[in-house]
């Protein structure tokens, strides 16, 4: 996850956006009879086992043409996204596959490890989740933090679960998952306290609930850690949610860089996955929807 858009141009060209549709075998999915908060529902899964969205920032498409785009790829939503901005997709018939609960600039460093940050993440939260279960949406992001000093490893995972476990029955109640997110503090988030498998295991131990889990980021994992596919299998039922991206550089996911995503992918729809698998990668190609359509075929399995 990240907040700032890359600076990456693209070229508005329907055709090629066509073409790749058709080189994923991708086609238009029925229309659901059913409506979420008076809307038409999202569309159903697309090809294959898994789930996939695209986060909302990888992209400088405006959001309507975005989703228009994604729909004929096959994609099934879009992450990431802001509650202003949450109508507009499911008016497409795509699904918000993860939300904010607010904007602001600390949004990743400031997180539940500190008590001290307790009182206003939870207001947050309070007044959001609501709101996302009126617009149909399952799952919310939130953070671990920055570390402190002063508050050891120890001292942080009870932090972060007495904070959790007092939203958690909020979120139950409005069949809300809160994804809480793993990041890497070695190259993109210096000092963030998540940045392993074991600390978030551990926090969603404490809670021990499917309201609460781990949003498990892939590119941010293999840099930490590696170890990727074991370390889903073991771990897979404290998971809520799957960010991918290429490693190194957080480009495209295909044989540029060091991760067989497709094997990836495959185990995770071994494991009966049923939540989403959200690309968030920096295309590199002129036209990124020629990399969205290249990472949706390299995780259907």
């Amino acid at each position: 996850m990240t907040t700032t858009s890359p600076g990456i141009s693209r070229r508005t060209a329907l055709g090629r956006i066509a073409a790749a549709a058709a080189a994923v075998g991708a086609m238009p999915l029925l229309a659901s009879a059913d409506t979420v908060a008076g809307k038409p529902a999202p569309e159903k899964a697309g090809p294959g086992r898994l789930k996939q969205s695209l986060s909302r920032w990888t992209s400088k498409a405006p959001l309507p043409e975005l989703c228009k785009h994604l729909k004929s790829l096959g994609f099934v939503g879009v992450d990431l996204l802001y509650a202003d901005e949450w109508a507009t997709v499911t008016d497409n018939g795509l699904a918000v596959t993860m939300g904010y609960p607010a904007k602001r600039d600390n949004f990743i460093t400031m997180g539940f490890n500190d008590p001290a940050n307790h009182a206003a993440l939870l207001k947050e939260l309070e007044a959001t989740i609501p709101l996302a279960k009126r617009a149909g949406l399952t799952n919310m992001i939130t953070m671990f933090g920055n570390r402190k000093d002063g508050i050891d490893e120890r001292q942080a995972i009870d932090n972060c679960v007495a904070g959790l476990s007092k939203i958690e029955p909020l979120a139950a109640e409005n069949g809300v998952t809160l994804c809480v997110e793993l990041l890497n503090s070695k190259v993109d988030h210096h000092g963030y306290q998540g940045d392993s498998t074991a600390f978030g295991v551990a926090v969603m131990k404490g809670i021990n609930s499917p309201n609460v889990k781990l949003l498990y980021d892939i590119y941010h994992m293999q840099i930490m850690e590696g170890d990727v596919i074991r370390t889903i299998r073991d771990n897979i039922q404290w998971i809520g949610h799957f960010h991918t991206g290429g490693v190194p550089g957080r480009h495209e996911i295909d044989g540029t860089q060091e991760l067989n995503y497709h094997a990836v992918a495959k185990a995770i729809a071994d494991l009966n996955f049923q939540g989403y698998i959200a690309h968030e990668f920096m295309p590199s190609r002129s036209d990124p929807f020629d990399s969205f359509a290249e990472a949706f075929k390299i995780c259907t399995v």
